[in-house]
């Protein structure tokens, strides 16, 4: 049979191209962060919709107020002159048809005179004319003809107001009705009963024009609407000056601020008068000498102590090397010496080299220290980085019992970083793994996605304590400091590997479980420019059961 085609986990990459997004869905973003930047925008703002809502609410109110006030008073006005002009046409008629029986002609005659009396001493302006209809449904030895003045709009009158003042039972009631005239412009229209000797019931109406009543309100509202207007927009303009006021030495404090936390511990605020705000700058400013003062100390502080560090640790090299070398000779020469002096000279090589590697270790944390850490950038496969830190370490973890295996999902491709720093870190997780691992399996876990690589280094040893877990990357800090370490180590080593993690922008992150073990997981940025949305890898990683399971053969 062929043999089966392995798929080859070195694929090339694929990316799709970036869709840009459309420039108008980006403008609610931009607004709601100048809304929520800008504390000036916001207040200015708030200020002119609260007080035009409370300027639309009195002026809405005011307009209404007026309105009713200018149509009840007309309406009164209206209703008196058409009482008025009612009983005036039914006296007239009460005194001339008294005694006599009036013919056709003198009925017409007194209803022309009549509607003249009535338009000439009519007061009430806007007044559009007078009618005399006679009621339906009647019969009387004489009728007079339905008469109207020039120009009356007959055609206002609406049936129910004709329906209202037929139900009417003398001249003393009097009924009204608002309509509008054919050109849109308001009007009211007045409607009485009139007795008529001889010739029975007659509907008296009269229409009056509210137009300049129409206008008069118009007039007001837009008085008010402008003066509504005229009066937010001063509140506006009242209120960008006083916040600006307030705002301006708020916005020169945050400012100063940010200089400081930048490092230019020079800045000060302004001081200007005797306020509140020059109390707040004098108080800021003296703070800020303080802290000043206070840092300035500690860097001084720092750097001799780091200086010292430096110093300390390259005087001791010269020492050192003459002690390793004279320990050396006594090493390879115990096979002749006593047994105590043969044990003498082993506990002399082995504390040596252990001094050796402190001494290497603070070095090296003294450079982190003085910022004098360079990364030596090459294009660097991490399987292949993981496979020989693995290799390395396996006659360590074979002494131990330990199995170490590799589980390699992603991360073939190469990627730029020191490849000396990233095996230190491995070495060192390896390091911790097979001293708390006790003899059981260790997983070495190695994936990448678009954005980043990772390993993690995963134990199924003793674990640590949740209270310990804020502290295992602090220097010189052990779990247990009673418990003898067989390998060796000088406190160090994840202070070190987590600062070689910062210096690739990556991070170094842990989770442990008592009884259940620990598992150390290092991110990487794919490229240094860019930033890590989510590890590759889970913390901890899936554990797959054909690598941990026990074997029956």
């Amino acid at each position: 049979m062929p043999e089966a085609q392995v798929p080859d986990k070195r694929m090339p990459e694929i990316r799709m191209p970036a869709l840009r997004m459309p420039m108008w869905r980006a403008y609610p973003g931009r607004l709601l962060h100048f809304w929520r930047a800008n504390l000036q925008f916001r207040t200015v703002a708030i200020t002119v919709t609260l007080s035009g809502l409370a300027v639309a609410v009195l002026g809405s109110y005011m307009s209404v107020s007026i309105g009713s006030n200018l149509f009840d008073s007309r309406l009164n006005q209206v209703l008196a002159e058409s009482s008025r002009a009612t009983n005036q046409a039914q006296d007239f008629f009460d005194s001339d048809l008294a005694t006599t029986d009036p013919s056709r002609t003198d009925l017409e005659f007194l209803s022309n005179t009549v509607l003249s009396n009535i338009r000439a001493t009519s007061t009430s302006p806007g007044g559009l004319g007078v009618a005399i209809y006679r009621s339906p449904g009647q019969q009387t030895a004489v009728t007079m003809q339905p008469s109207q003045s020039r120009g009356f709009p007959g055609e206002v009158i609406s049936a129910q107001l004709q329906k209202a003042v037929e139900s009417s039972t003398g001249p003393e009631r009097v009924w009204w009705q608002s309509v509008e005239l054919s050109d849109g412009r308001p009007a009211l229209a007045v409607g009485s009963l009139l007795t008529v000797p001889n010739a029975g019931f007659y509907e008296l109406y009269f229409v009056y024009d509210l137009g300049d009543a129409q206008e008069t309100l118009a007039f007001v509202q837009q008085t008010l609407l402008l003066g509504g207007l005229a009066l937010v927009l001063l509140i506006g303009a009242v209120t960008y000056i006083v916040v600006r006021l307030v705002v301006g030495p708020v916005r020169t404090a945050a400012e100063v601020s940010q200089k400081l936390a930048a490092g230019q511990l020079e800045q000060r605020i302004p001081e200007k008068g005797e306020d509140v705000i020059a109390t707040l700058a004098r108080s800021f400013n003296g703070m800020a000498d303080s802290l000043q003062e206070q840092i300035t100390k500690l860097g001084e502080l720092s750097r001799l102590q780091q200086r010292f560090v430096a110093d300390v640790s390259h005087e001791l090299r010269t020492p050192l090397t003459t002690i390793r070398l004279a320990g050396d000779v006594l090493y390879d020469q115990r096979d002749t010496f006593p047994t105590a002096t043969a044990r003498t000279a082993e506990l002399l090589h082995t504390q040596v080299q252990r001094f050796e590697v402190l001494l290497a270790d603070l070095l090296e944390v003294s450079r982190f220290d003085a910022g004098a850490v360079e990364l030596e950038i090459e294009p660097t496969n991490l399987v292949r980085l993981v496979e020989d830190a693995v290799e390395s370490m396996q006659p360590v973890a074979s002494e131990h019992g330990s199995d170490i295996r590799v589980v390699a999902a992603g991360g073939y491709f190469e990627v730029e970083l020191d490849p000396r720093r990233i095996r230190r870190i491995l070495r060192n997780l390896l390091g911790n793994a097979i001293e708390h691992g006790e003899g059981k399996p260790i997983v070495v876990s190695v994936d990448s996605n678009e954005d980043a690589v990772a390993f993690a280094v995963r134990d199924h040893g003793i674990g640590i304590d949740t209270d310990d877990l804020t502290r295992v990357f602090d220097r010189f800090w052990r779990a247990d400091p009673s418990r003898k370490r067989t390998i060796g180590g000088t406190g160090l080593g994840l202070a070190i590997s987590l600062e070689d993690a910062s210096l690739h922008r990556g991070y170094l992150e842990v989770w442990s479980e008592p009884g259940n073990g620990t598992c150390f997981r290092l991110t990487l940025p794919r490229d240094l420019e860019r930033s890590i949305r989510v590890s590759p890898i889970d913390l901890p990683p899936a554990e797959p059961a054909d690598e941990l399971g026990e074997s029956n053969e």
